[in-house]
């Protein structure tokens, strides 16, 4: 079975993606084609919407799936014209707020990522910038890191380091192990004095191949006999080492970052 969904919002649409794709991962066995329209903030925006709904349902004869996080309720009537479902983030919320805080929502448009609260946005850029700064064992002083991410190369440090700069304003570094490291199955001298602060992050060595080969294709660095051997020696040398890791085969970024908090006893809020 397949089934076209719409993510639409008013501003980025990141919401009503992340708590779409949450809701239709309970689903087996149906294929979901999923489009995003973000920044459906006027009236010739929604008509466009579900004219773009309208079209999908008349080329599919299935009836369209649509997540919205629009803040203004005459917007979601106008999308609602296109025959889909909706599927509306704010609605089962909304009632029992307003009577909770006896005031009606206003209905403005995109509030959910505007810049309300410079500082912590001001502390998101830091944090960006000191992850891709200290990216891939660029700068080995990470005497202000947070955390530190270890791994081989291609297991996921850097997106997750970056997701967890943007979204937390966590200063997260990363290093990746050489082959001159899994060697001799020593902590780097450079990552010593900041063994608490080190997670690795491990991977399973068939998927480690797939996305070696989609980077440096016919390479050694990519074959599965290399990856099984990094993987080894890196289980060993964390091991030794006495460095929690996870596997992040099956395990989104979203996941990763909250088992790291959970780790360290780091408590952020979203930004």
């Amino acid at each position: 079975m397949r089934r076209t969904v719409f993510y639409i919002s008013d501003s980025t649409g990141i919401t009503a993606e992340t708590i779409g794709n949450s809701i239709l991962a309970q689903f087996d066995g149906v294929q979901f084609d999923t489009h995003r329209l973000p920044f459906t903030d006027t009236p010739a925006k929604a008509e466009a919407a579900a004219l773009r709904i309208k079209t999908r349902y008349a080329q599919t004869g299935q009836r369209p799936i649509v997540v919205n996080t629009l803040a203004d309720p005459s917007l979601c009537d106008v999308v609602a014209q296109s025959g889909a479902l909706m599927i509306d983030v704010f609605a089962p919320f909304m009632g029992r707020l307003e009577a909770e805080l006896g005031t009606r929502r206003s209905g403005a448009v995109n509030r959910s990522h505007g810049v309300v609260d410079y500082a912590k946005y001001e502390a998101r850029i830091n944090a960006t910038n000191y992850a891709l700064s200290h990216d891939d064992g660029m700068d080995l002083d990470y005497s202000d890191a947070d955390l530190i991410l270890v791994g081989v190369s291609r297991s996921g440090k850097t997106p997750t380091c970056l997701y967890m700069a943007l979204h937390y304003g966590v200063s997260a570094a990363n290093y990746p192990l050489t082959e001159e490291d899994l060697d001799k199955l020593e902590l780097p001298a450079g990552l010593r004095p900041y063994r608490k602060r080190l997670y690795g992050l491990m991977i399973e060595p068939e998927r480690l191949a797939q996305i070696r080969e989609q980077r440096r294709s016919g390479s050694r660095y990519a074959t599965l006999e290399q990856c099984r051997w990094e993987l080894q020696q890196a289980d060993r040398l964390l091991r030794k080492a006495g460095i929690p890791s996870l596997n992040t085969t099956h395990v989104s970024i979203e996941e990763i970052a909250s088992k790291i908090f959970d780790r360290f006893g780091i408590e952020r809020t979203m930004f």
